[in-house]
């Protein structure tokens, strides 16, 4: 009789060629892919006189925290210029703030409101609803560049540029592919589970409120996280609206850094130590919820 550890323990695949390849394959696509962060943090510890000083180095030339330090204004801008910076500085937390009411907003109103239009396109009945919701995932073809005129000379007429309301507004109702996203998922959701609240007395919103948000609860997380580190990357709206130092994010106040050198060089190792610090809290983010993302890639609703 054999025993519970020997019943356990699953026969291994033989190392074939086939497999050997594939690994190397895999180690290879992921070195590509994390090369330009290593790039990015190996620049950031570079001494600033010091960049351009062995470039085939793959390891920080004269490492120090002094660029970190310079970016964040803990350092005199004569000290910072003497040191072949820019002498620049970023008031980094005021826009890391900034930044993340930006993202959190719009993400809490993409994915509510998102989830509200999808629900009723899944569920609802009323006449046109198909034709209504092919003509809105039509918008996904329509480039964000045409609509961003007619949106500027809005809010220029609302009296909300440089304001958090007119960097948020275009953004903070339902977008196209959200809409599509979620409808989907709403349709894998079995039917019966909605008509037995609907015989206990339920109105729609409460089946939406109380059952269908809590069953979507991993899909909603994956969008919110794409909306999310979209809204964080966003850069040319927040530049056109939000170029006020009050309601300026960081990849906008990134860009102004770059441009204020007076050497005329761009300042490459302060540049990426203030980029560096923009993308740690992404990677927080990401470390925190990416295993409930990747779960919910194999979600499919109940049948």
């Amino acid at each position: 009789m054999q025993s519970s550890n020997d019943v356990s323990k699953a026969p291994r695949e033989p190392w074939t060629l086939f497999r050997v390849l594939g690994w190397i394959t895999l180690i290879i696509i992921i070195l590509i892919t994390l090369f330009p962060f290593w790039w990015v943090l190996r620049t950031a510890l570079t001494d600033a006189q010091s960049v351009f000083a062995n470039p085939w180095s793959l390891m920080p030339v004269e490492p120090t925290l002094f660029n970190f330090q310079r970016v964040l204004g803990l350092v005199d801008s004569d000290v910072a210029v003497s040191a072949g910076g820019s002498g620049q500085s970023l008031n980094f937390m005021l826009f890391l703030r900034n930044s993340i009411i930006f993202a959190t907003l719009v993400t809490v109103g993409q994915v509510f409101f998102s989830a509200c239009a999808a629900y009723a396109f899944a569920r609802l009945q009323f006449p046109g609803r198909n034709f209504l919701f092919t003509l809105y995932v039509a918008a996904l073809m329509v480039p964000g560049i045409v609509t961003l005129i007619p949106n500027f000379l809005l809010m220029r007429d609302l009296g909300w540029i440089d304001t958090f309301r007119g960097m948020i507004a275009p953004y903070f109702l339902m977008t196209p592919f959200a809409v599509f996203f979620l409808r989907q998922f709403f349709l894998g959701i079995n039917p019966e589970i909605e008509n037995a609240a609907r015989i206990d007395g339920a109105n729609p919103f409460r089946i939406f409120w109380s059952i269908i948000l809590p069953i979507t609860r991993p899909t909603l997380l994956t969008l919110a996280i794409i909306t999310f580190i979209q809204s964080w990357n966003e850069y040319l709206w927040p530049l056109i609206v939000g170029k006020g130092e009050t309601v300026r994010v960081l990849t906008v106040a990134l860009g102004i850094f770059r441009q204020q050198t007076p050497q005329g060089a761009p300042d490459w190792a302060g540049l990426m130590a203030g980029t560096f610090m923009g993308i740690v809290p992404l990677l927080i983010l990401y470390l925190i919820v990416g295993r409930r993302v990747l779960n919910s890639i194999q979600f499919t609703g109940f049948k």
